[in-house]
């Protein structure tokens, strides 16, 4: 498929805010925070999981789980003006992305006097990208003062530590063969001699203002400092550190807010460990949105009865990046169901179900984004090749609705440095926007209209 758009300014725009998201999110847990402020911003209402909720027709509300996982909602003003039964209409991607995270007890004194990071892998990055790099250190901090313990964001924002390559002159087979050892080879400097064990905590009690004593645990990461930026001739190309999945984070977020349906409840779903399976509290298989439907849907005075209507009339756009054709590899891709950087927004498919696309739901999004007059593309793996899988299936398993697949094409997924199309940005937000403003109306699996 060939791309004959143009990258206008309005493109660079607002893919320059993208990586302002994204570098105000170096962890999960900053991620759902910057989530909060856009949130906060547009007027949403927080909900506690712990508190009474209060939904009414009309209202934006948003809850959190974990400071690390963010369900957001928008309930249709005329949402009681029908008989019928009312439905959800919502889009999920993810707060993480690969990286390295601390183990507790995280200094290792030596060789010589160098004093290095102990660190284990959090999902299934590309390691050799993380060589050489200026790395810094983010995540949350739990802080005891008195009888309370706290929980605290914490981003160093300055380069501490780097993975130091071997010089070629002392393995010559590398450029032939290289597989690093990730308890040996990918462990970070961080002092040559100045720094003792101890470091850590006294940099992080620096930055949150308290005595590294009232520090009693952390869920800290490595990140990656390269600066992120819109390049190219043209400047086509965004490149940045967790484009997966940040960028669809922020797109559906963007679609959220832009939208307008009054006739359903517009939900935006960002769940945290993705990367690591989904199955935790937090995450995709948890019972988060299970959870939430069934509050709001007590909330605005609802019984289970209209709830279970409400669930299989429902339709979820499952945000999670996909693989666009490498310029130095394209038989790797598909030779049919390829897709382009800049093409616009992607429906990946799979028959072994990693992906929650089908022909039904295919067809409805399809047909969305042709109604707006938004360019789709298609993604499948070759058939010799097995693919990843995202959190669409995973979160069905908790709540059962029909669900497509989605994602902005783009390469090299999972290095700590990624690249996407520029003006892919504004075409996903367009195209989940449109989402959410139709009015899906879904009979079973009989059909659906779109009003």
């Amino acid at each position: 498929m060939a791309n004959t758009s143009k990258t206008s300014a309005a493109d660079v725009a607002l893919a320059e805010e993208l990586i302002d998201f994204i570098q105000k999110s170096p962890s999960m847990f900053h991620t759902a925070a910057t989530i909060r402020t856009y949130l906060d911003e547009a007027g949403f209402t927080y909900l506690p999981e712990t508190a009474a909720w209060e939904v009414r027709p009309g209202g934006s509300y948003y809850t959190c789980r974990n400071n690390s996982s963010v369900i957001a909602w928008k309930v249709g003003e005329k949402l009681n003006d029908e008989a019928s039964s009312y439905h959800f209409q919502l889009a999920a991607s993810h707060s993480d992305s690969p990286t390295f995270k601390l183990k507790t007890a995280c200094e290792l004194d030596g060789p010589s006097s160098y004093l290095r990071l102990d660190t284990e892998a959090y999902g299934g990055m590309i390691d050799y990208t993380w060589f050489d790099k200026p790395l810094s250190l983010a995540g949350r901090v739990l802080v005891r003062d008195g009888a309370r313990i706290e929980s605290r964001l914490v981003s160093l924002d300055r380069d501490v530590a780097l993975i130091p390559s071997l010089a070629i002159h002392m393995n010559r087979a590398m450029n032939e063969k290289f597989s690093p050892n990730r308890a040996s080879d990918l462990c970070p400097i961080m002092s040559a001699g100045d720094c003792t064990v101890g470091t850590v905590d006294a940099l992080v009690a620096e930055a949150l203002g308290v005595a590294p004593e009232q520090i009693v645990a952390r869920d800290l990461f490595l990140v990656n400092r390269q600066r992120a930026c819109v390049w190219g001739a043209a400047s086509e190309f965004v490149s940045s550190p967790k484009l997966d999945d940040l960028a669809c984070a922020f797109t559906s977020l963007k679609a959220l807010l832009a939208s307008n349906n009054q006739r359903d409840v517009s939900v935006y779903c960002c769940f945290d460990n993705e990367e690591v399976g989904s199955n935790t509290k937090q995450g995709a298989m948890s019972t988060l949105l299970a959870d939430t439907l069934g509050r709001i849907n007590a909330a605005l005075g609802k019984d289970e009865e209209a709830l279970r209507r409400a669930i299989a009339g429902s339709m979820l756009v499952s945000c999670d990046n996909a693989h666009a054709v490498h310029p130095n590899q394209p038989d790797k891709s598909d030779a049919l169901n390829r897709c382009v950087l800049n093409g616009g927004i992607v429906v990946k498919e799979a028959a072994n179900q990693k992906y929650c696309t089908d022909a039904f739901s295919r067809a409805v999004f399809a047909a969305v984004c042709a109604d707006a007059g938004v360019p789709v593309q298609v993604f499948a793996n070759r058939s010799d090749m097995a693919g990843g899988s995202t959190l669409g299936n995973l979160s069905n398993t908790q709540v059962s609705m029909h669900a497509v697949d989605v994602g902005l094409p783009q390469l090299a997924m999972h290095s700590s440095y990624e690249t996407g199309g520029t003006r892919d940005v504004a075409l996903a937000i367009e195209a989940v926007k449109a989402f959410y403003d139709a009015d899906v109306r879904i009979d079973g699996a009989d059909g659906a209209t779109l009003a």
